[in-house]
């Protein structure tokens, strides 16, 4: 008798999704400067039926807990690994904007190594397009 090989860590997630029946989860990846824009996809996405995580801080805005530059440099580090782990507790990515930037081009990379879908606001600055 043949022995099933045990699942993977994200298939094990993947399944434990399906066994609490929770909807599609979608990550917003994007320059920070189009916050005002990862809001409102964040309502149609919600609309849509759909779980959304995205950034939650905008180290381009002032304020307290980054005000230090050392800080700051030291939070964009843990925000990035915190996205990352976004992106592989996700079933898809939705790229907000009109620009790419280094931060979102690695991003797109990194979810496309995980085979996750990756959608675009604007298809035209798809990195691989």
């Amino acid at each position: 008798m043949s022995h099933p090989q045990p699942l993977t860590p994200e298939e094990t997630l993947a399944e434990a999704k399906k066994l609490l029946s929770l909807p599609r989860i979608v990550v917003i990846c994007g320059s920070t400067r189009f916050m005002t824009e990862m809001a409102e996809a964040e309502v149609r996405e919600t609309q849509a039926g759909r779980i959304v995580v995205k950034p939650g801080c905008d180290l381009k805005s002032p304020h307290e807990l980054w005000a230090d530059p050392a800080e700051a440099r030291a939070l964009k580090v843990r925000l990035d690994e915190l996205h990352r782990a976004k992106i592989r507790l996700v079933d898809e990515v939705l790229v907000v904007g009109d620009y790419i930037g280094d931060s979102t081009r690695a991003e797109i990379a990194y979810a496309r190594s995980l085979g996750k879908p990756v959608r675009f606001t604007h298809p035209e600055v798809d990195p691989d397009a």
